[in-house]
């Protein structure tokens, strides 16, 4: 175990804490939820640039990792579906994404291809954690600007799409160049 696997851990311990604020009402839900949210998204930023500088990589950081991210996305959004601030069918585009490209990913691993991330799924991770945080702090704090989280909502939707679309487009010959499928 090493400081950046710790993270990881850490990061998987605060999802279930995250969901019970979440579907709990109490004064200053809203700014307790999002700093977890918050402290949650930052360790992930953190374990990587941390575990890569000082060389401390493992096959179990490389495994939790995306464990946790997608474990805390999807947490929030079916949290987000439960409330009303999410529409199930979008949750579900989101969170079918996230299956299905990661299934993909591993049936090109075990093939012997490695699929690295794209900039699409980049952009796609940056404008979900932005549009998550918004739509944790909600109405009542955002006011008026809670119409982004709603944008937001779209655009995460789209860039899914569009991502998802992208990795199968662009590595499925490579994956299935045996012809099996």
């Amino acid at each position: 175990m090493n400081g950046p696997n710790f993270l990881t851990i850490l990061r998987i311990f605060s999802i279930p804490v995250l969901v019970v604020v979440l579907l709990t009402s109490f004064r200053g839900q809203e700014l307790t939820a999002f700093l977890i949210f918050i402290f949650a998204t930052l360790t992930d930023t953190v374990d990587g640039i941390w575990a890569r500088k000082t060389q401390q990589t493992t096959v179990l950081g490389q495994l939790l990792d995306p464990v946790a991210d997608k474990l805390l996305v999807s947490s929030v959004l079916i949290c987000m579906v439960q409330t009303g601030h999410v529409p199930a069918w979008m949750a579900v585009i989101i969170i079918g994404r996230e299956f299905a490209v990661t299934g993909f990913r591993a049936i090109a691993s075990s093939r012997g291809h490695n699929i690295p991330a794209s900039w699409s799924g980049k952009i796609k991770m940056g404008t979900e954690t932005f549009t998550i945080s918004l739509l944790i702090l909600g109405k009542r704090i955002l006011g008026s600007f809670f119409i982004l989280s709603q944008v937001g909502l779209w655009l995460v939707v789209g860039v899914a799409i569009f991502s998802g679309v992208e990795y199968y487009v662009k590595y499925w010959q490579q994956v299935f160049s045996d012809g099996s499928v």
